[in-house]
C-alpha cells in the first residue's frame, strides 16, 4: 500500500521554480510534483507582479488608460495600445485617417519582428545556447532605434491614441526601415543555420511538450502556440482590422504541436512580417496621421470589444461604458493567461529540463498573464 504524505505519494518531491528564476523570465511561480525527474504535476502560482490594471484604468480617461496596457505586455506594446485604441473607436463611431491605418500596421509588425528575436534569443539561451541571445539583441537594436526616432521610446511606445497615431512619421523611417529588411532577410537564414537545424537543439524540442489541436482550442489557446497545433485563429486574417485585408500574407500553422512546432511558427511569422511591411513601406498613403477629436473622450453607453493579435496571441479588449469620460468597467483578455494554462498538460511526463523548453516555447510575458 502506498502511503501519501499530504497530497504527495511517498518518493514524489515537490519542488518550487521561480518566483525568480531565469527560466521564467519574470516572477512565475511554478510548484512541480516529481517522480524522480519526471513531471507528475506543475501549478502556476500567480500574483507576484499583479498592479490590479484594470482597476487602474477605470479611474483613467479613455485616452490615459491605454498607455497602461504597454506595461502589460510590454513586447507588444504597440499592438497592446492598437486594440484599446480600436475599442474607443468602435464606441466612438472615429473614422482613422488612411495614412495612420498603414503607420499603426506597420509598427505592429516590426514590433512583432522586435519581440519574436527576443523570443529566438532567450529560447535559444533557456536551452543551453549563449551565442544566439546576443545575435537576437543585435537585430532587434536595429529596430528600437527606427522606433525610438518616430515614437520617442524603445519599448513602452505610447504611440497608438484614439483617431490615428501620436506624430508622424520621422523623415528617416522608411530608409531605414527598408535597409533594416535587407539586412534581416538573410539573418533569418543564419538563425536557422545557428540553431534551427542544430542536432542538440531538435533534440530537445521535437516530441517534446505536445499539444493536441482540440486540446488548445479546450484551454483557449491563441497565436503561434495554437497555430503550431493546427489552430487557425489569427485575428489579422480571421477579422481583419486596419490595412490587413488589403496586404497579402500567409497564415503560419503547423500540425505538428510539439516545441519544435512552435519554434517553427514564430520563425515563419517573422518571414510574414517582413511581407507585410515590404508590400507598406513604400504606399503609406498622404493626409493626416490623426483624426479630429474631441479634447474630452465620452463613450456612449453600452459594452464594446476588439481584438488584436499581438506576438503572442488574442489581445481583447472589452469596456462597459455609463456615458461618461471614465470607463465604467474595463477587462483585457491577454493571450499568455491561457496559454500558460496548458503548461502542466504539455509537462506531464516529461523530464524537469524539459519543463524550461516548454515554457520557453509559450513565449511568457509574465505582467500579461498577471495585470
Amino acid at each position: 500500500m502506498i502511503e501519501e504524505i499530504g497530497t504527495t505519494e511517498l518518493g514524489e518531491l515537490v519542488v518550487n521554480l521561480g518566483p525568480q528564476h531565469p527560466s521564467t523570465h519574470g516572477v512565475l511561480h511554478l510548484v512541480i510534483t516529481l517522480s524522480g525527474e519526471t513531471i507528475k504535476k506543475v501549478e502556476p502560482h500567480l500574483g507576484y507582479i499583479h498592479r490590479s490594471i484594470e482597476k487602474m484604468c477605470e479611474s483613467l480617461s479613455y485616452r490615459q488608460f491605454i498607455y497602461v496596457t504597454s506595461r502589460m505586455d510590454y513586447l507588444s506594446s504597440h499592438i497592446n495600445n492598437h486594440g484599446c485604441a480600436l475599442c474607443v473607436e468602435k464606441g466612438m463611431q472615429i473614422e482613422v485617417p488612411p495614412r495612420a491605418k498603414a503607420i499603426r500596421v506597420l509598427m505592429d509588425e516590426l514590433t512583432r519582428l522586435a519581440s519574436h528575436q527576443l523570443w529566438w534569443g532567450a529560447m535559444a539561451m533557456d536551452v543551453g545556447a549563449l551565442t544566439p541571445f546576443f545575435h537576437a539583441f543585435r537585430e532587434r537594436e536595429a529596430i528600437n532605434d527606427i522606433m525610438e526616432k518616430t515614437c520617442g521610446a524603445r519599448l513602452t511606445m505610447n504611440y497608438m491614441c484614439p483617431g490615428g497615431v501620436s506624430f508622424d512619421l520621422h523623415p528617416d523611417f522608411q530608409r531605414e526601415v527598408k535597409a533594416f529588411l535587407a539586412f534581416f532577410r538573410g539573418k533569418l537564414d543564419e538563425y536557422d543555420e545557428l540553431v534551427t537545424d542544430n542536432v542538440i537543439f531538435r533534440g530537445r524540442m521535437e516530441g517534446v511538450g505536445c499539444l493536441s489541436r482540440e486540446d488548445a482550442i479546450s484551454y483557449g489557446c491563441s497565436g503561434p502556440t495554437a497555430r503550431a497545433s493546427g489552430v487557425n485563429c489569427d485575428i489579422r486574417k480571421l477579422s481583419p482590422y486596419e490595412v490587413y485585408d488589403q496586404v497579402k500574407f500567409e497564415e503560419v500553422t503547423d500540425a505538428g504541436g510539439d516545441c519544435f512546432s512552435r519554434y517553427k511558427v514564430r520563425m515563419g511569422e517573422m518571414r510574414q512580417s517582413i511581407t507585410i511591411i515590404e508590400q507598406l513601406i513604400d504606399n503609406v498613403p498622404e493626409g493626416d496621421f490623426l483624426a479630429k477629436t474631441k479634447a474630452v473622450l465620452k463613450l456612449p453607453k453600452g459594452e464594446f470589444y476588439s481584438k488584436v493579435e499581438t506576438a503572442r496571441g488574442e489581445f481583447g479588449v472589452y469596456i462597459i461604458s455609463e456615458g461618461a469620460t471614465t470607463p465604467y468597467r474595463i477587462k483585457f483578455r491577454s493571450p499568455g493567461f491561457s496559454n500558460l494554462s496548458a503548461l502542466d498538460h504539455m509537462a506531464r511526463g516529461h523530464k524537469i529540463g524539459d519543463l524550461v523548453a516548454i515554457m520557453g516555447t509559450l513565449d511568457l510575458v509574465i505582467p500579461d498573464i498577471d495585470r
